[in-house]
C-alpha cells in the first residue's frame, strides 16, 4: 500500500513537484505571464514629428546631426537621433538596481536602469530611468540615452597619422564623490581603465586613453555618469584649431521659417450630432 502510494505521488522527494509546484508554478509561470500581455506595440510605425526640429529633419532640411549641435538646438524626440545615426547606434545596459520607497502600506520597489548608447564613432549618450518593471525601465533608459547623445572630440597623441584614436586633451568628469581624469595615450596603449568606464569609452570610439579615478567607484551609477561628464566636456576646450573666423549663418528655424509656418495637418472638426 505504501509502495503504491509512493509510486502515484512519485515519493516524498518528487511528489510535491508533480502535484503542481514544479510544472504549474515554476515552468508555466513564464509562459502564462507572456500570454497575458496586451497587444504587441509596433515601434516601426511611421514617425509623426511633433516639434519644429523634427519636421525639418524628416523633410531633409537638416543634413547632419552636427548641424543641430552647431546651433545648440534642443532635441525633444529620440527619432531625430535615430534618423541620423540609424543602425550604427548600439545600446548597452550598464546596470539594473532596485530602489525602494517607504510608504504607509510598506515598501514600494522599483527598478532603475542605466543604459549607454553609442555609434563607436564619436557619439555617446547616457540614460537613466526608473520603473516598476525591468523591461519598461530599459526601454525608457534607451530613449533617454538617445535624447542625451553628445559629440565626443577625438584627437592624436604625437604625429597626426591615420584616424583619431584618443581624446584630444585631458578632461575631468565628476558625479557625487566619483571623479575620473582622462589623459591622451599613444597608439597601442589601449584603454587603461576599469571595466565600467572602459565600455563607455569604447562606445564613444576611443581606442587609447589613460585614466585615473578617485572616490567611491563601486557606485557604478555615479562612475558611469562621471565618465560621460568627462567625455561631454571634450568640445568645451577651445584649441588653436578652433580660432578661425566665425561665419555666422542663419539658424534652421530662421532659415526655414516659411516652411514651418505652413500647417502640418488638417484641424480636427468635432462631429455634429442632429437632435
Amino acid at each position: 500500500m505504501a509502495d503504491r502510494g509512493g509510486g502515484e505521488r512519485g515519493g516524498f522527494s518528487r511528489g510535491f513537484g508533480d502535484r503542481g509546484r514544479g510544472r504549474g508554478r515554476g515552468g508555466d509561470r513564464g509562459r502564462g505571464r507572456g500570454g497575458r500581455r496586451g497587444p504587441k506595440r509596433d515601434d516601426d510605425e511611421k514617425w509623426v514629428p511633433c516639434t519644429k526640429l523634427g519636421r525639418l529633419v524628416q523633410q531633409g532640411k537638416i543634413k547632419s546631426i552636427e548641424q543641430i549641435y552647431l546651433h545648440s538646438l534642443p532635441v525633444k524626440e529620440y527619432q531625430i537621433v535615430e534618423f541620423f545615426l540609424g543602425s550604427a547606434l548600439k545600446d548597452e545596459v550598464m546596470k539594473i538596481m532596485p530602489v525602494q520607497k517607504q510608504t504607509r502600506a510598506g515598501q514600494r520597489t522599483r527598478f532603475k536602469a542605466f543604459v549607454c548608447v553609442g555609434d563607436y564613432n564619436g557619439h555617446l549618450g547616457l540614460g537613466v530611468k526608473c520603473s516598476k518593471e525591468v523591461a519598461t525601465a530599459i526601454r525608457g533608459s534607451i530613449i533617454m540615452a538617445k535624447l542625451s547623445v553628445v559629440p565626443v572630440r577625438r584627437g592624436y597623441w604625437g604625429n597626426k597619422i591615420g584616424k583619431p584614436h584618443t581624446i584630444y586633451t585631458k578632461v575631468t568628469g565628476k558625479c557625487g564623490s566619483v571623479s575620473i581624469r582622462l589623459v591622451p595615450a599613444p597608439k597601442g596603449a589601449g584603454i587603461v581603465a576599469a571595466r565600467t568606464p572602459k565600455k563607455v569609452l569604447q562606445m564613444a570610439g576611443i581606442e587609447d586613453v589613460y585614466s585615473a579615478s578617485t572616490g567611491s567607484t563601486k557606485t557604478l551609477g555615479n562612475f558611469v555618469k562621471a565618465t560621460f561628464d568627462a567625455l561631454s566636456r571634450t568640445y568645451g576646450f577651445l584649441t588653436p584649431e578652433l580660432w578661425n573666423e566665425t561665419r555666422f549663418v542663419k539658424a534652421p528655424f530662421q532659415e526655414f521659417t516659411d516652411f514651418l509656418a505652413k500647417p502640418t495637418a488638417k484641424a480636427y472638426e468635432a462631429p455634429v450630432e442632429d437632435y
